[in-house]
């Protein structure tokens, strides 16, 4: 469940980073790679807890 959550993160993120390009936004670009790191992150951290 932990996984489906971090990849709704990611597509969400990516989302909003080509969003963001395509309004010449870079304040939503940064939330965007913000959510992509932070949920990336948070799936290697669980990954290595083994839960």
């Amino acid at each position: 469940m932990r996984y489906v959550a971090a990849t709704v993160l990611v597509a969400l993120g990516v989302a909003a980073v080509a969003y963001g390009g395509a309004d010449d936004s870079p304040g939503l670009q940064l939330v965007g790679v913000l959510l992509v790191v932070g949920a990336v992150v948070f799936a290697v951290r669980t990954a290595r807890r083994g839960t």
